[in-house]
C-alpha cells in the first residue's frame, strides 16, 4: 500500500514537472544535499550530508523494489548514479581541497 502511494506521489512529481526520471534524480539529491548541510550544519566533507542522501536513495530505490516486485538493475544503477554522483564529487572536492592547497 505505502509503496504504492510513494510512486504514485514520484509519478505526480515527474508529471507535474515534465522532467525525466534522470533529472529528477539529479535534483533530488542535490536538494537533500542541501537540505542534511543547512539542518545538520555540518560540512559537504564530513560524509553526513552525504550520507544523508545515500540513505533518501536507498529508501527510493527500496520502494521501486516493493513497488514493482523485483529489482530492476539497470533502472536502479542508473537512478543511484544519477543520486549520489554529484553529491559525491562535491563531498570529495570539498574534503581533497586542503590537502590540494597545501601542494600548491
Amino acid at each position: 500500500m505505502i509503496p504504492k502511494i510513494y510512486h504514485q506521489w514520484i509519478d505526480w512529481i515527474g508529471d507535474g514537472t515534465g522532467l525525466p526520471d534522470t533529472i529528477l534524480h539529479i535534483h533530488a539529491g542535490m536538494a537533500l544535499l542541501m537540505i542534511a548541510r543547512l539542518i545538520t550544519r555540518r560540512s559537504f566533507g564530513t560524509f553526513i550530508p552525504l550520507t544523508v542522501v545515500a540513505a533518501g536513495e536507498a529508501f527510493n530505490e527500496i520502494m521501486d523494489r516493493l513497488n514493482y516486485g523485483s529489482w530492476r538493475w539497470d533502472d536502479t544503477l542508473l537512478d543511484i548514479a544519477n543520486t549520489m554522483f554529484w553529491p559525491t564529487v562535491i563531498c570529495l572536492g570539498v574534503r581533497l581541497r586542503p590537502i590540494i592547497a597545501k601542494r600548491g
